[in-house]
């Protein structure tokens, strides 16, 4: 029996001083291809990722990081992905969990997982910002309430993605910016697809990248946005983002490969 085929996408900009550190520690063997998506990057992360022999895809200009994630997704259907593990390459989180956030698509019946910052109330003590706490907290409380979900955090920005989902899920016109990842989960719970969560550690450092707090406000407003037009949707006004027959990824490539794909990488 072939095993399944795992593909984890890493959509950046800017990553040059976090990519290695990444890459190195997901585990040998975890993953078939990884795919980073370079979003218009204006350091060395293309050299980088040229070193250590990983696919590279590239965007001309800086898209935003639901493009870059859209284009990730691309690739690995194109790729032949059974499963897409999306980790950011700023090292914010903890590469070494790829095999279980994979097998819980591959083997655990779930279409979408979650690493999940809060499920163990650690997000604090990881050096998350408090306010960011807060908004984090209240956002899911929305989110929750508006989609019937109970899901412990919706802003996680580790997750993965079974071939069924990114093939079911009408992502092309979602948004190419940080509400991308409310959007596709509303559609996600939606259409009913199981989603599962795992904890994983908060790990806040000087060089990683978040969103500070002005164009947090914007993100913030964005996904009470999201969940204002899925209560409408489900209160009679049909909303475009929840329509299953909306248009969906396709598997070509996006972007321009900087780096070909290389099984094992």
């Amino acid at each position: 029996m072939t095993s399944p085929k795992v593909v984890v996408v890493m959509p950046g900009l800017n990553v040059a001083r976090t990519l290695e550190r990444t890459v190195r520690a997901i585990p040998a063997g975890a993953a078939d291809t990884i795919v980073l998506v370079d979003d218009g990057s204006t350091d060395d992360t293309v050299a980088v990722a040229r070193k250590l022999g990983i696919a590279c895809v590239s965007h001309a200009k800086n898209l935003g990081y639901g493009a870059a994630q859209k284009t990730g997704y691309r690739e690995a259907l194109a790729l032949g992905a059974d499963v897409a593990v999306m980790v950011h390459p700023d090292f914010q989180y903890k590469p070494e969990l790829v095999p279980a956030i994979a097998a819980m698509v591959t083997h655990g019946g779930y279409d979408v997982v979650l690493a999940s910052r809060v499920l163990v109330g650690g997000a604090l003590a990881g050096g998350m910002p408090r306010w960011k706490y807060v908004a984090n907290r209240v956002l899911t409380a929305v989110e929750n309430a508006a989609m019937g979900a109970h899901l412990s955090e919706f802003h996680t920005g580790y997750r993965a993605y079974s071939r069924r989902a990114l093939q079911a899920l009408p992502l092309a016109g979602n948004r190419n910016d940080y509400v991308f990842d409310s959007e596709i989960l509303a559609q996600a719970i939606e259409l009913g697809l199981p989603i599962g969560e795992i904890s994983c550690p908060a790990h806040y450092f000087d060089e990683m990248q978040t969103i500070t707090f002005g164009p947090g406000i914007k993100y913030g407003l964005g996904v009470l946005g999201v969940a204002a037009r899925v209560t409408a949707h489900h209160l009679g006004k049909k909303d475009r983002l929840l329509d299953p027959n909306a248009p969906k990824l396709d598997a070509w490539t996006h972007g321009s490969w900087s780096v070909p794909p290389r099984a094992g990488a």
